[in-house]
């Protein structure tokens, strides 16, 4: 019976113990993530009619379907980071398996150090120095002169392309960790024995490496692709005034044109887009959010 009264009154403890320790998250949540996507929403739904006064208006949306330059900046932003995602996949995997499984001691600390020390500096310093390698005047352009590969030095910023290299860069680290803790926990026994019975590499890698790494290939992922499409200053510095980056539309309407109500519209387009193809991704890679959270 006491034992029974001692429980009792422990689990009210244990519920409000872990509330408590719950409550910053909760707040954190809830005031700089949920609160501010709720007031985006209602910004975006009104229209203003005097000063001071406001009326239920999806003028902004129209306006977005309307001009072609804003849905194409919204379509082209969306498929260059999916683009991003699968490059950065692509350089990433080859990495994390040898720092995971073929780096052995220090070797693997110093690999793993290597991928970390561009992200010492800011995002700035780092695309600012992609533009002095890749500029007119720049290291690598006065380089391909040198060497007679060109009579004058190519412009190389402002590209597509250059735009992809700098997201791809940036991202990297962000690939390779989930990547490296989800190779990491592949047992070596599975892949001998898939080769005693005859398995070669891409038939071992196919069903045996890709699916026990899928949660930190699908954890990666995301993290990669919601960055990207919300990246505003490497579009913007490597991509200059045609990078058409939806960002750059986001930010002209706030900051440039002062119309908050149609810079929360884009912005919760841009929202809407970015669960929708990560949704898409999940399901059509058949894991569950939760699920690769916790795995990887």
């Amino acid at each position: 019976m006491a034992d029974k009264i001692a429980t009792g009154l422990a689990a009210p403890r244990a519920r409000v113990a872990l509330l408590l320790l719950m409550a910053p998250a909760l707040v954190w949540l809830v005031g700089l993530i949920v609160l501010p996507h709720i007031e985006l929403a209602v910004l975006s739904l009104r229209a203003r009619v005097a000063p001071r006064l406001y009326e239920f208006s999806l003028n902004q949306y129209r306006t977005f379907v309307d001009e072609p330059l804003y849905w194409h900046t919204f379509v082209r932003t969306a498929a260059i980071s999916i683009l991003v995602t699968v490059c950065t996949l692509l350089i990433a995997f080859p990495v994390a398996w040898y720092i995971a499984k073929v780096a052995r001691g220090r070797a693997k600390s110093v690999l793993f150090v290597l991928c970390l020390i561009p992200f010492w500096v800011s995002e700035t310093v780092r695309t600012l120095g992609w533009m002095i390698l890749l500029r007119e005047s720049g290291v690598l352009p006065r380089l391909l002169v040198d060497l007679g590969i060109t009579a004058v030095p190519p412009e190389m910023l402002y590209h597509d392309a250059t735009i992809l290299v700098g997201l791809v860069y940036t991202s990297m680290l962000f690939m390779v960790v989930p990547l490296v803790s989800a190779l990491e926990s592949l047992d070596e026994s599975l892949i001998e024995a898939a080769y005693d019975l005859g398995g070669n590499g891409w038939s071992i890698l196919r069903q045996i490496v890709v699916p026990h790494a899928a949660p930190g290939i699908a954890a990666g992922s995301i993290v990669v692709f919601m960055l990207t499409l919300g990246n505003y200053l490497t579009p913007t510095l490597l991509g200059g005034k045609n990078s058409l980056w939806f960002t750059e539309q986001i930010y002209t309407q706030f900051i440039t044109r002062f119309n908050w109500e149609q810079g929360a519209a884009f912005g919760f387009l841009l929202l809407v887009l970015s669960t929708a193809i990560v949704w898409f991704g999940l399901k059509l890679t058949g894991q569950r959010f939760g699920d690769v959270m916790r795995r990887s």
